[in-house]
Parts: structure tokens; C-alpha cells; sequence
């Protein structure tokens, strides 16, 4: 079997079948065909974001997903024709058909080597009190509260570093000497490290007017005090391939109404249902922005992120949601530190 026969997948293939495929194959991506191998749609990491979004469910046919009208050329072209293509069209992979519209190939880009470091930086928010995990956060700050081995903010960094993000800013404020110490300039850790420092509360998103220039490139702002497993390279290419000036990541939550509700016209009682459960999709605090909103931002003044998506919003610029499917805990209050500790070793097999 081919390389590119391996990503193939049929229209009734359940979604979540298709998921794992393309986070197990380092092509990121899946081919839908039919018993004759005819080219039917194809399927990335943002196509399923997109469905989850829609509150498809897993288990439905990757066919409600898929892209039904791939970018694709007929065979009979040369190598180096159909990478210059993919070069003029910004694509990392090219189906290749027959007249018949049969695939016989699919070329892909040349895979990155993932420990190249990116261009990109990272902004990690480690400047809160966690005054509700007191006593631990009275000598420490949170974000170097350890769960398993390690201080979060270093899983963080490793977690970010293993796709070949090394340019760190940490915003630090409460106890920021426990953290300068710990990962002065990040060297020992394989990464660069510099600071800003909030002399007064600035809130999530404020801090981003004390960077000392623009970030190149669209940049990440993550809060210091998170856990997730969150494929930061399918979150960079999502922004990108969106054309958003702004992305933050949600989660589906789940919460029941403990009382029976009941829908009303005028004095009628037209339904009842008991407990219902809603769903709604809530802020994880991880982020992916381009440099410009950083003009969104009031100097030195308090400011949260909600604040700047609102503004980004308000003045028409495109925003994305985009879903988490990965794990994610919030480490906010004394429960979620026990669980962190409780999952850790097997969510990050540390060793």
C-alpha cells in the first residue's frame, strides 16, 4: 500500500474514525472515495472543528463534513507542475485524478520537521493570585503550582515547544520572582523566555499592551494556568486557513436545569420538560491573534479578553471559534488541582 492509499476513507465512515486517522497519520488530512476509488471529497482537522461547531455528532457519516468540492487536477502533468501548483495555491496536499475522475494519487507537501523552531511567539498569562487555591498560591504564584512532576507553566512551555514553538513571553505580576528564577532566560529548557512585568492588574488581555513590539506573525495568548493537549499546529493553521484576525479556542459545556421547564404562549401552557440539558460552547483562554489587534488594546488599562473580541467584533473584523477536542482543565479551584494530578501522568506520560 501507497502512502496517500492509507488516508482513504469511505462517505459512511463515522466522523470520529476519520478524526483519529488524521491525528495519527502526519498528513493531516483524508481522502473520501467510493468502491471505485472515485474522488468524492476531502476531509482536514478544520472540517471537523467546523461540524463539531454545527453540533454534529461524532458518530454520524464523515460525509456531512467533508469538503465535497476538493481543489484537485487531472493526471498526465509533470512533478514539478503539480508542486508549483500547490506552491501558487497555498495547498499542502493535491489529489490527482483520471478522466474518469478515479484518484491515482495524492501529492503531499514536504512534511515540516516539527522541531524547526517557528516564527510564531507565545504569550502565557502568569500573572493572576489564585486566591482560590489558597494556602498553595501564598508563597507560589499558580501557574508554578507542580502537578505531577513539573510547575503547569512547564508543561506548558513543553507542550508548545513540541510543535516547534520555542519564543516565549511570560506576563508576570504576583510572585514573579518564583517564576523569573525558575525559567530565566528558558536556555536549560530549549526555548527563549523574556517578561513583561504588570505593576498593576491589567486583566487577560491588558498585558498585551506592554509588549515591547509586534509579533511578526500571528501569535498565541495562552493563560498560565491551563492543561490541555491541544494540537497548537492544527489551532495556527485553522486561524490561517479562516483568514482571521482572531481565534479563540471553546469547549462544549454541558449543564442541567434542575427544574421543569415550560414554554408559554400568552397563558397557555403549550410544554413541559423535565431537567433538560443545554449545551453551550464556553472561553478556554487559549488564543491565536494577528499583530494588528494589538491596537485594539488600551494602554496600561485594565482589559480582558472578551473586551478585545468584542472590540474586534464591533469593528467587522473576522473572528473564528474553534472547538476543543482534546483534553483541557482549568486549574482554578482546589477540585481541578486534584483531578490535574490525578490525570497527568496519563494524559502527558511524563517519565
Amino acid at each position: 500500500m501507497e502512502k496517500w492509499q492509507e488516508v482513504l476513507v469511505e462517505s459512511s465512515t463515522p466522523i470520529i474514525e476519520v478524526m483519529r486517522l488524521i491525528d495519527e497519520t502526519t498528513m493531516q488530512f483524508a481522502a473520501v472515495v467510493d468502491s471505485d476509488c472515485i474522488l468524492l471529497g476531502s476531509v482536514t482537522d478544520g472540517d471537523i472543528r467546523r461540524g463539531i461547531l454545527k453540533g454534529i455528532p461524532l458518530d454520524r457519516p464523515i460525509a456531512e463534513v467533508m469538503n465535497r468540492t476538493p481543489i484537485h487536477l487531472m493526471a498526465g502533468k509533470s512533478d514539478v507542475y503539480y508542486r508549483k501548483q500547490m506552491e501558487q495555491l497555498k495547498i499542502k496536499q493535491l489529489p490527482i485524478i483520471s478522466e474518469d475522475y478515479k484518484l491515482v494519487e495524492i501529492l503531499f507537501a514536504e512534511e515540516p520537521r516539527r522541531l524547526l523552531s517557528k516564527e510564531n511567539l507565545v504569550v502565557l498569562m502568569a500573572g493572576g493570585l489564585g486566591t482560590r487555591l489558597r494556602p498553595l498560591t501564598e508563597s507560589i504564584p499558580k501557574p508554578m503550582l507542580n502537578v505531577g512532576s513539573k510547575p503547569i507553566l512547564e508543561t506548558i512551555i513543553e507542550s508548545f515547544k513540541s510543535y516547534g514553538f520555542t519564543r516565549f513571553i511570560l506576563s508576570v505580576n504576583y510572585k514573579k520572582e518564583v517564576i523569573k528564577d525558575y525559567f530565566q532566560d528558558g536556555s536549560h529548557l530549549g526555548v527563549s523566555i523574556d517578561y513583561i512585568e504588570e505593576t498593576k492588574r491589567l486583566g487577560t488581555a491588558g498585558g498585551l499592551s506592554l509588549l515591547p513590539e509586534y509579533p511578526k506573525a500571528p501569535f498565541f495568548v495562552m493563560n498560565g494556568d491551563l492543561l490541555t493537549k491541544i494540537n497548537f499546529e492544527q489551532l495556527l493553521n485553522f486561524h490561517v486557513e479562516t483568514n482571521s484576525s482572531a481565534t479563540m479556542c471553546v469547549r462544549e459545556y454541558e449543564y442541567q436545569i434542575p427544574y421543569g421547564v415550560v414554554e408559554t404562549k400568552d397563558e397557555k401552557l403549550l410544554s413541559i420538560q423535565e431537567k433538560p440539558i443545554n449545551k453551550s460552547f464556553v472561553n478556554t483562554g487559549v488564543y491565536v491573534l494577528n499583530p494588528k489587534i494589538l491596537d485594539e488594546i488600551p494602554a496600561n488599562n485594565f482589559f480582558d479578553m472578551p473586551d478585545l473580541f468584542k472590540s474586534v467584533m464591533e469593528s467587522n473584523q473576522s473572528v473564528s471559534a474553534f472547538p476543543l477536542r482534546e483534553y483541557w482543565l482549568d486549574i482554578g479551584q482546589m477540585d481541578d488541582y486534584k483531578l490535574a494530578n490525578e490525570t497527568y501522568w496519563e494524559r502527558f506520560h511524563d517519565k
